[in-house]
């Protein structure tokens, strides 16, 4: 989307506010159908730190996820700018990119997705089959 889905941003603006991590949502970006729930841009990146730090491999990168995002006042620079710009990404903790009936990874990813890169969306999970 060129023009942000108002709608969207003020959803992800509450989960922000709310640090909930219990809204669902379910979103189209270039093709691709993810499904999960959203979570404070702070639990995710905790959660990625954690992860990684885990890693022996990735372990160093932890600290770039520990870390609080800059307030530099642009989209690149976290989800917020110095003067409360509202949130740019979202933040899907347990989320699947779905695939035919398969929901990949099966355990729930990660992801972080550029509000104005939506196409479309809906609230809540979709299902998906493991038959």
């Amino acid at each position: 989307m060129t023009n942000p889905d108002r709608l969207l941003v003020d959803i992800s603006a509450l989960v922000e506010s709310g640090q909930s991590n219990q809204m669902s949502l379910t979103v189209v970006v270039g093709g691709a159908v993810i499904t999960g729930r959203l979570a404070p841009e702070a639990v995710w990146r905790g959660r990625v730190s954690e992860v990684l730090n885990d890693s022996d491999r990735l372990g160093p990168f932890s600290a770039v996820f520990g870390a609080e995002p800059t307030a530099g006042g642009g989209p690149e620079d976290g989800d917020r700018g110095a003067h409360g710009e509202p949130p740019a990404y979202l933040h899907f903790h347990l989320a699947r990119i779905l695939q035919g009936n398969i929901g990949i990874p099966e355990t729930g990813g990660m992801y972080r997705v550029a509000i104005e890169d939506v196409s479309a969306w809906t609230v809540g999970d979709v299902s998906y089959s493991d038959h």
